[in-house]
Parts: structure tokens; sequence; C-alpha cells
């Protein structure tokens, strides 16, 4: 059957905002040669760069010309969240709920969808993707999730439609052509024990979509992540693509469903990154597990983390790098304004002499430039 050819107007429309970042953009080298789509991910430059939500610092998330710019910047891969609609169709959107990142709370048609319910073990209250169908989601419009520290992001709202997992792939497939260089796609699944219970199981629709997108090898440039540990071992018998164990505080929701008592402390362990290297290829911890922050608020020293992920034969790819002084440690801030960039060079530095294998950075131009100094 015959797929639309790629609609790029959703992102072309805002092109005349973006046309300075796009600029800088076509300075980034390129390489010499195109390989094939199963061979990609060994030709991969480290670190990778990895465009966290595309380029979410420059325009607002999850959206084609978040992600298009990722690539013009030089991203290796892109980042991006999928969740289902009520059709069963996948969607790149950070959290299945709506209200923070779209135009849905100005749709009148929409207002008795707003309701409450638990998602991994919290009360949350407002629109989600499983209430709607892909036809009603690409009536929305993306707002700015975070316009008090991105206004410039801002002034992008209601410009984009919400992408689906096949646009996307025609996208970075697109822009790979005509850069000649590998672009890789960097997954995340979202809330996956919520929507398996809903009976819209992720794990079977995302290997077949990928798999008839030519991404069916370990060598592919694909990565699939999730903060839950079941789908991960159920996605290792689907798909040789390499999974990514996703870190955070506490205790992943599956296992807190199972009362298995299995936490990510323990999963940090070399005991416990052995374990995760028997179904995946690498680990995603969360900064701090790197490199903590002191009573101070101000970076420390790096841990034993990445020797032991290392050890294990496991890649650490840390996130989320941003520029702002709001999420940066409070000796790289320059000035009191948590808008304004703070040294956020020197806080990568630190994190590329730790010995990580590529990192999650909202401005992927930043690391790309870094990366090519000695």
């Amino acid at each position: 059957m015959s797929r639309k050819p790629l609609n790029l107007r959703p992102w072309l429309a805002a092109c005349s905002l973006l046309l300075p970042l796009l600029a800088s953009a076509a300075l980034t080298p390129q390489a010499e040669a195109n390989p094939p789509l199963d061979r990609q991910a060994e030709s991969a430059p480290r670190p990778l760069v990895i465009g966290h939500r595309g380029a979410s610092g420059h325009v607002p998330e999850h959206t084609l010309a978040a992600y298009a710019l990722a690539i013009l910047e030089g991203a290796d891969y892109i980042e991006l969240d999928l969740v289902m609609t009520r059709d069963g169709q996948l969607v790149s959107r950070h959290d299945n709920e709506l209200g923070l990142t779209t135009d849905v709370a100005r749709h009148p048609e929409f207002a008795e969808r707003r309701r409450t319910q638990d998602i991994d073990g919290q009360s949350l209250a407002g629109w989600f993707s499983e209430d709607f169908t892909l036809a009603e989601l690409k009536t929305l419009r993306t707002i700015e999730r975070i316009p008090e520290i991105r206004p410039g992001n801002a002034r992008l709202d209601g410009a984009f439609e919400i992408p689906t997992l096949q646009e996307i792939i025609d996208l970075a497939k697109s822009l790979q052509a005509g850069r000649q260089r590998p672009v890789g796609l960097y997954i995340e699944t979202k809330h996956p024990s919520h929507f398996r219970r809903l009976g819209l199981g992720l794990e079977r629709p995302l290997v077949e979509i990928l798999r008839r997108n030519g991404y069916h090898s370990r060598r592919s440039p694909v990565y699939i992540q999730s903060f839950e540990v079941e789908n991960l071992k159920t996605l290792s018998q689907l798909t040789p693509l390499r999974l990514v164990q996703l870190f955070d505080v506490g205790q992943p929701y599956d296992q807190r469903l199972q009362g298995s008592g299995l936490t990510y402390a323990q999963m940090a362990t070399p005991a416990g990154l052995r374990a995760i290297a028997g179904y995946a290829a690498g680990v995603g911890p969360s900064k701090d597990y790197v490199i903590p922050r002191d009573a101070s608020g101000n970076l420390s020293r790096a841990t034993a983390f990445v020797a032991d992920a290392h050890a294990a034969g496991l890649l650490v790819h840390p996130y989320t790098f941003r520029a702002e002084n709001s999420f940066l440690p409070g000796n790289l801030r320059h000035g009191q304004d948590p808008a304004a960039r703070g040294d956020i060079e020197a806080e990568i530095r630190a994190f590329l002499d730790a010995g990580i294998d590529g990192l999650f950075i909202d401005q992927p131009d930043i690391a790309v430039r870094l990366r090519r100094q000695p």
C-alpha cells in the first residue's frame, strides 16, 4: 500500500521565526556517506547527541518543527515519547495528559472530556490521549510547556499539530536523505502499564511500525527506552532493537504493581546493572546518578555509576541537559534570571569527563559544537 507523501506544512508555517536557527544549523559538518539503514547504528559518532523532545529548547517540544530543527542542528538521534489514542494510534506527547502541551482547554467541544484518573499511582486531572481519536487530536494545536522559562517558544503556540510516529519517521528519513547522514530515533514508551490495562498496549504496534519502516535489526538507528521493567523485557522478546532502562527515584511503577520491592537504587548497583544487561543495551539515568549536586546545589563529584554500567556492558545516556539557569547547578548559573542561559558547556564537559556515551539535551547545537572541540 502506498503511503501519503510527507506533509511538511505544519512546521514550515513557522519557518520565518526559525530561520536564524536553521541558518546556524546548516553549518554543521556532514558525514560523507549514508550507510544502509540496518548498519547506521555502527556509524554514529560518540558521544551521541540526542535531541530531547526534538530541539525543545528552541521550539515547542514533540512537534515536527522541533524534530526537524534538532536534525538540522546535528543531533544524531531525536527523542520522542509515545502515547496511544483511543483508536490505537501512536502519537508523540510527553504525557498522555494533554492540557500542558496543547490548546485542548480552548476547545469547548472537548470540555466534557476533562476528568480525573490515576496515572502511575498519581491522581491527575485533565484531558487524556486515550479519550481521543487521532482525527480529534489532529484538531488540537501544541503550546509551550514552560512559557515562563521559554517565552520565545511560546510565540509558536498554535502553529503545530500533534505528530504521529509515522509522520516523525517520514520526516527523519526525508531530512536524513538531504543531509546525507544517519538520523536515529530514540523512543520512550510512556505509561506502558496504564495503556496495557486499557487494552492499548504500546509494544506490539510500536514494533510493527518500526519493522514496516525498515527498523528491525540491532544495528538499526533506534533505541527504545522505558522507566518500567516488564515492558522492556516484553520488547526484548519482540524485537532485536536496542533497549534502554531509564532510572528515576523510588520504584518502577510496574514493580509497584507487582509488589516486587525492586527499586531504582537497587537497579543502580553493580549487580542490578548486570541484571539489566540481560535485556537492555544501555541505561538512561537522571544526571544525579552520574554527578550529584551537593547540599548547596552545586555540581559535585562523579559517582561510580558510569564505570559500573560499562563493566556490565551497558551504554550510559543521562538526561536532561538544558541551558537555562533554572535547570543548572548553582555554581554554573549566570545571574538571577531563571530563563537566562548559564554555563551549560561546563556541565556537559564534566559529564563527558565522567565517561558518558551520549546525552539528552534540549539545545542539541550546543552539544554538537562541544563534541567538535578537542
